[in-house]
C-alpha cells in the first residue's frame, strides 16, 4: 500500500553518495541516480502523491497534519465534481454511534446559532443523508453505522483570544479534558475569530486528531461563515433566518462524515487525496424554494437545510439522500 504523505511530512533524504565500510569507501551515486531516473519513469497518473497534488486537501499544520474543506473558490481542487473511485487505505473508521460535542468559541450571546446547530446535531444522526455515510467500513468490513448523537457543548470565552493558531485550537479543544474516543469535538467560532493557517482563503474547515491525556480524540474547526460570506456561505438568505449558522451546518456535516469515514487520514480517500464530502464539496442536488426565498435540500429535525452532498462509496457517486441520483 502506498503511503500517503501529508502537509510536510516527506520521504527522506541523503546528502552523500558514499557510504565508508571500514577502511574503504564505496561510492553509490552513479546507482542512485539510475535508479532516480527509473522511478521518475514509472510515474502515472494513479501514483499522484496527494501532498504535492494540485488537488490535495491535506495541509500541514503547525501541530500535525489535518484534512481541510476548502472555500466555494477550492471546489474544484477536492471536491465537486469528481469522478474518480474513492478507495479504502487501511485505516480505522469510527464504527457504533459516535457524539458530536460543540466547543462555542467567542461571544455567541443572543445568536440563534447555538439553537439551530444544536438541533442539527439532534437530528442528523439516522437521517437518509448520514446512511450515506454506512457505505463506509474498516479492515473488518465493519460498517460506519450512519448514526450520530449530541453529546453536548462547552462554551470558551475567549481564552486564547480572536486569531487562533491550530496549537491553539488544539489547546480549546484539551481545555474541555475530552475523554471520548469514538466522538467529535468542535470547536465552533464567532464571526470575530479568525484561524491563522487560513481560515476564509484555504478552509472552511477541517478535522484532524490527537493524543490527548493519553487518548486519541478527533476533533474539528468550524469556522464562522459570516466572516467571509463570499468564502464559506452559500447564500445570504437561509432557510434558518440566520446565515452563518446555516453555512455553519454545511461545514459540520462535511466535517463530521470525514471525520468519521478518515479519522486518522488513512482510511477513505481517493488518489488525489479527496475525502469522501470533498468530492461533493458545494453541491446540493435538488433544491427547493423555502417561504423567505432561500434554497434548501434537507429536512430533519424539523427544520430546513442546505447541505453538500455526501460521496457514496458503493455507488461511486455523489447523493443527496442514501439512494438519490441527484
Amino acid at each position: 500500500m502506498r503511503a500517503r504523505y501529508l502537509g510536510n511530512a516527506r520521504a527522506p533524504t541523503y546528502d552523500a553518495a558514499t557510504y565508508i565500510q571500514e577502511d574503504r569507501v564505496t561510492k553509490i551515486a552513479p546507482f542512485l541516480i539510475a535508479a532516480s531516473l527509473f522511478a521518475s519513469a514509472c510515474v502515472t497518473d494513479d501514483d499522484v502523491d496527494p501532498a504535492t497534488s494540485s488537488q490535495s486537501q491535506a495541509v500541514g499544520s503547525e501541530t500535525r497534519p489535518k484534512h481541510v474543506h476548502g472555500p466555494k473558490g477550492e471546489a474544484g481542487k477536492g471536491g465537486g465534481g469528481h469522478t474518480v473511485a474513492i478507495t479504502y487505505h487501511g485505516g480505522p473508521v469510527m464504527t457504533g454511534t459516535p457524539s458530536i460535542h460543540y466547543i462555542w468559541y467567542g461571544n455567541w450571546s443572543g445568536n440563534t446559532a447555538t439553537t439551530i446547530l444544536t438541533d442539527l446535531a439532534n437530528g442528523i444522526g439516522g437521517s437518509t443523508y448520514e446512511q450515506i455515510n454506512a457505505t463506509y467500513y474498516n479492515a473488518s468490513n465493519q460498517h460506519v453505522s450512519g448514526s450520530i448523537t449530541y453529546g453536548g457543548s462547552t462554551n470558551d470565552n475567549y481564552s486564547h483570544g480572536t486569531s487562533l493558531s491550530d496549537a491553539q485550537i488544539e489547546q480549546v479543544v484539551a481545555a474541555t479534558n475530552p475523554t471520548d474516543t469514538n466522538a467529535i469535538y468542535m470547536v465552533l467560532t464567532s464571526a470575530d475569530v479568525t484561524a491563522t493557517s487560513g481560515f476564509c482563503t484555504q478552509y472552511c474547515g477541517w478535522h484532524t486528531d490527537a493524543t490527548i491525556n493519553g487518548r486519541n480524540i478527533k476533533y474539528a474547526f468550524i469556522g464562522n461563515p459570516d466572516r467571509c460570506p463570499s468564502s464559506c456561505e452559500d447564500q445570504t438568505t437561509s432557510p434558518n433566518g440566520n446565515a452563518g449558522a446555516d453555512g455553519m451546518a454545511s461545514i459540520i456535516a462535511h466535517e463530521s462524515e470525514e471525520a468519521i469515514s478518515d479519522p486518522d487520514l488513512n482510511a477513505w480517500y481517493d488518489r488525489s487525496g479527496a475525502e469522501n464530502a470533498d468530492k461533493c464539496a458545494w453541491t446540493f442536488g435538488t433544491e427547493q424554494t423555502a417561504s423567505n426565498g432561500s434554497k434548501y435540500n434537507l429536512n430533519f429535525g424539523g427544520r430546513n437545510w442546505l447541505i453538500q452532498r455526501n460521496w457514496n462509496a458503493s455507488t461511486q457517486g455523489c447523493q443527496r439522500v442514501l439512494g438519490s441520483t441527484n
